[in-house]
């Protein structure tokens, strides 16, 4: 199995049975995730030094818009993509494998969680993972604190207010907050 084949899988929202192949080429990404990510949070980097770090996470160009202030940390780093525009603040945390993808004009808080794996709840199968894609519509503000768990979409322009937890799917427009987060009002203008 190489690189495509395992993000494919993922990508398919494949359970990932733990002590698989995909398994320990996962973890091989994981080791790879945690030097880049290493090398990005020790110390100064200019902002075009902190795009290069990033496409060399996510193996992928990373627009000259594109802004980020470390430190920040992914397990994974392969299955990230993002727009044009995009500004990701101080603390975040990706759990990529299954997948995240952040539209153009996005505003990521500090210390935001997306997490894109859950594990099997049965007992005997919890080393299992299950992947699914989050999603970050064009113009999204996320403040803050807040984390966004496997499978949700947030639709263009909405917000999620700080400290909220996204469990659901986030229809455009709107603002969203608390924990479990609900829509809290409409977006006017």
């Amino acid at each position: 199995m190489d690189l495509k084949e395992l993000l494919d899988t993922l990508n398919r929202e494949c359970i990932i049975e733990d002590g698989s192949e995909a398994h320990f080429l996962m973890q091989k990404y994981s080791q790879e995730a945690l030097e880049i990510t290493m090398e990005l949070n020790s110390s100064y980097h200019t902002p075009e030094e902190i795009r290069e770090l990033f496409s060399s996470l996510t193996g992928k160009d990373t627009d000259e818009t594109f802004r980020m202030f470390p430190p920040f940390h992914t397990d994974f780093g392969k299955n990230i993509t993002v727009g044009k525009r995009v500004f990701i603040n101080a603390g975040c945390c990706f759990q990529d494998q299954g997948g995240i993808e952040i539209g153009d004009d996005v505003l990521i808080g500090h210390n935001v969680v997306l997490a894109t794996l859950n594990h099997e709840q049965n007992p005997k199968k919890r080393g299992n993972l299950i992947p699914k894609k989050i999603k970050i519509g064009r113009g999204v503000w996320v403040g803050s604190n807040a984390s966004i768990l496997p499978g949700v979409s947030v639709g263009d322009d909405s917000i999620i207010a700080a400290g909220a937890v996204v469990a659901e799917d986030v229809p455009p427009g709107v603002v969203a907050g608390g924990v479990p987060a609900k829509i809290i009002k409409k977006i006017e203008g």
